[in-house]
């Protein structure tokens, strides 16, 4: 991971909403971030550090109001923590490079590989490359 930012180079680096969620871990609300519904082409990269994440060849419509995809980009693009918050106990999605929280991977999605990386718009960017 690289060198860790200060708290307030990240607040003024970023909007309040991609702060409380890249920085804050929260959860934007369900059929209102920009990429859900989006069907654009290109690669998806951290808010945060630019890091590539995901393809959107990879993205597909999970029904759940948020960006979801079968891979990351690269394997080693994201790391994965435990998360116990909120009652549930999920599979936290951290870009790799800066930390920032992404949203979460469950075991429910298509194949080929079976799994629903659930990502908030908040933490994504969408370029052309």
């Amino acid at each position: 991971m690289a060198e860790a930012k200060s708290e307030d180079y990240w607040r003024d680096k970023l909007t309040p909403q991609e702060y409380a969620i890249c920085r804050g871990k929260g959860t934007e609300p369900a059929f209102s971030g920009k990429y859900w519904d989006c069907k654009e082409q290109g690669v998806y990269h951290c808010k945060c550090c630019g890091q590539a994440l995901f393809l959107s060849t990879s993205k597909y419509d999970s029904g759940s109001g948020w960006p979801s995809f079968f891979q990351p980009a690269e394997a080693d693009a994201v790391q994965e923590a435990r998360d116990i918050s909120h009652g549930m106990i999920r599979t936290e999605v951290m870009c790799e490079r800066c930390g920032a929280h992404l949203g979460h991977v469950f075991e429910d999605g298509p194949q080929p590989t079976g799994l629903r990386y659930c990502i908030n718009s908040a933490s994504i960017d969408l370029q052309d490359n």
